[in-house]
């Protein structure tokens, strides 16, 4: 939003939702019913918008794809939520200039029409009209919207983004898009005018401008050297770093594509050659290694689009599995194919919270290939991996989300710390000591007796022997009495008595908390009396289907106040919150804590984690 929003500032279906793409159907109708003109105008008009769209997120992909783009960015800052919002709507002018094109199109008596698929003339009159008055009239439209009225009434809603992406360019008021609409449409109306008018003119013409728009805003630089060291080259073509300037410093380099009138008018920011340089080379933004990784995975096969560098906004919002999805489960399929065969662990995202650096890797598997025993050792291998490659590097806490830290899978990451010892200097950290403590912090106060399913777990055993370590007495549900006894014996004496085994579930009839930490279906929640409690670490979480029962949320933590540049959400999770077991790495790491967090919880550490995750700015979710 500008500082003072003026006449015309929102597009005319700003109120509108997704209800604004009806703009197409007129053509959609037309093409379907035949109705089209002789030249087929309205099926070339969806073919440019669906292809414009295509542009669109194949840029925005590239753009966030961390192992292209690490070595030469431009700016070290990141984009948040409140960026993400702001620029949602970013292809209004792709809706705006198909009904603009239309209109001239159908104009009684102008003559715009007809066009014939090709013409020879076509590219160099387009280039000719766009070099021309096109850059001209841009040039100095762009410097007037830099006057502190009109800035502060249109052009500062684009500026409000210091770090851009490809679509950023696209991000103007209505009353901005007007004025480019225009301008731009003098090399489509003047090639027409001169003779050199085809259907390919405007794929070229639209289709490219985009392309360039795209390359500006881009947060990292890949124009060659060679390509930049032609003659009159830095005067005809503009790179990212040259544009970046212009959001950085906001009042040099003014142009749209060309550089040369920024440096016919004494516009031309001075360092441009040396930052263009030192990104070329990764020195814009030293490549240092972060403070803490989280490794996550995929879990159902649709989640792919979750990730940051697929759709940008499903991934701003919590993870759903949407119905519009569902037709591209297909394609999912062989990409978890290659991943399998040829994947590691990759980097989905950056951010940072106070003095750390930290990233978000993926492991290269999906939900239900941690429950394929065969396919255990290809996991451990690729977590192993991304453990030493983060070793290497100078990581100093590898965190173990969710599937990625199972019991059985590598004993909660006792495995690794096992086999490379000493030498890791990496701590590992499974984050389930501060997941019990959130757990723990849900079941209340005055509680004297819990029911507890998953008892023999990693967090069920922590939790129990917390409890009864605090006079509670804890229903142990398991089938298995050697694992219970061996669970029996690790308390205190005074307070054994307090620990029962159940191996049936009609034990917890009349106890009130139930804590959750194996799947548990209708028939078995209704074992639980009225008004029951059911506190829940099991993933995926347990179906609502008691309306006269409460349940509480999966253990997660808000992030601090300090936490910045995280643009997209942690699955299910809200914006700004996180799991409670990536929390517990962040605390691992602020606390600098040299011990690794592995294999059992020390639950004699749970109240010292909590209060970590207190004093560092972390709220139970």
């Amino acid at each position: 939003m500008a500082t003072k929003p003026g006449a015309l500032y929102d597009f005319p279906w700003a109120e509108w939702g997704s209800m604004k793409y009806a703009v197409f159907l007129p053509f959609v109708a037309t093409v379907a019913l035949g109705k089209d003109d002789g030249d087929s105008f309205c099926w070339h008009l969806l073919a440019i918008a669906a292809l414009r769209y295509a542009s669109a997120q194949l840029w925005i992909s590239l753009s966030r794809v961390h192992a292209w783009t690490r070595k030469t960015r431009i700016q070290a800052r990141g984009i948040d939520f409140k960026q993400v919002d702001r620029e949602d709507n970013w292809d209004d002018y792709i809706l705006l200039q198909t009904l603009v094109i239309a209109l001239v199109h159908w104009m009684p008596g102008l003559g715009f029409n007809n066009f014939p698929a090709t013409n020879e003339k076509t590219a160099v009159q387009l280039l000719l009209l766009h070099a021309g008055p096109t850059e001209f009239i841009y040039y100095w439209l762009h410097r007037a919207l830099h006057h502190h009225k009109l800035y502060s009434a249109y052009h500062s809603h684009h500026h409000a983004s210091f770090v851009t992406e490809p679509i950023t360019g696209s991000v103007h008021p209505f009353m901005e898009h007007l004025m480019y609409t225009a301008n731009f449409a003098i090399p489509l109306i003047g090639t027409w005018a001169l003779g050199g008018g085809s259907i390919a003119m405007f794929y070229m013409y639209l289709l490219g401008f985009d392309m360039l728009n795209a390359i500006g805003h881009c947060n990292f630089e890949f124009i060659p050297r060679w390509f930049m060291r032609l003659p009159l080259m830095k005067y005809l073509i503009y790179t990212p770093s040259y544009h970046s300037l212009h959001h950085s410093r906001v009042h040099t380099n003014f142009c749209l594509f060309m550089p040369l009138y920024d440096h016919v008018y004494g516009t031309a920011d001075v360092t441009s050659d040396e930052l263009y340089e030192k990104a070329i080379n990764g020195r814009a933004v030293p490549v240092t290694a972060p403070d803490v990784v989280f490794m996550a995975h995929g879990t159902e096969l649709l989640s792919v689009f979750h990730l940051p560098f697929m759709l940008r906004s499903f991934s701003s919002r919590p993870f759903v599995s949407q119905w519009w999805l569902k037709p591209f489960w297909p394609l999912c399929v062989p990409f978890v194919l290659v991943l399998r065969m040829f994947g590691k662990s990759f980097v989905a995202d950056r951010h940072r919270l106070k003095t750390l650096n930290c990233e978000t890797w993926v492991t290269p598997a999906w939900g239900f290939q941690f429950f394929i025993k065969s396919e255990f050792n290809h996991i451990n291998r690729k977590i192993e991996e991304a453990i030493l490659d983060a070793d290497r590097a100078g990581v100093k806490v590898v965190g173990l989300g969710a599937l990625n830290k199972n019991e059985a899978l590598n004993g909660g990451g006792a495995l690794f710390v096992n086999k490379h010892g000493k030498s890791l200097k990496t701590r590992v950290v499974h984050g389930n000591t501060l997941t019990a403590a959130a757990i723990l912090q849900k079941i209340p106060s005055e509680c004297k007796e819990i029911f507890l399913t998953g008892a023999t777990s990693k967090l069920g055993r922590a939790i129990a022997l917390y409890c009864v370590e605090r006079g509670m007495r804890v229903v142990m549900y398991t089938t298995s009495e050697e694992r219970f006894e061996k669970i029996r014996n690790e308390a205190a004496k005074k307070d054994q008595h307090l620990l029962v085994q159940s191996t049936s579930l009609s034990d917890g009839a009349k106890i009130k908390d139930w804590v959750i930490g194996k799947h548990c279906p209708e028939k078995d929640q209704n074992m639980a009396p009225r008004g029951a409690i059911f506190h829940q670490f099991v993933v995926p979480p347990i179906p609502e289907t008691r309306k006269d029962c409460v349940y509480t949320d999966l253990p997660a933590f808000k992030l601090p106040k300090e936490a910045k540049d995280f643009r997209s959400c942690e699955m299910t999770m809200k914006r700004g919150h996180i799991h409670a077991c990536h929390a517990g790495a962040l605390v691992h790491s602020l606390e600098g804590w040299d011990h690794h967090e592995v294999g059992a919880i020390d639950h004699t550490r749970i109240d010292t984690t909590w209060e970590a995750a207190l004093k560092h700015g972390f709220a139970l979710a």
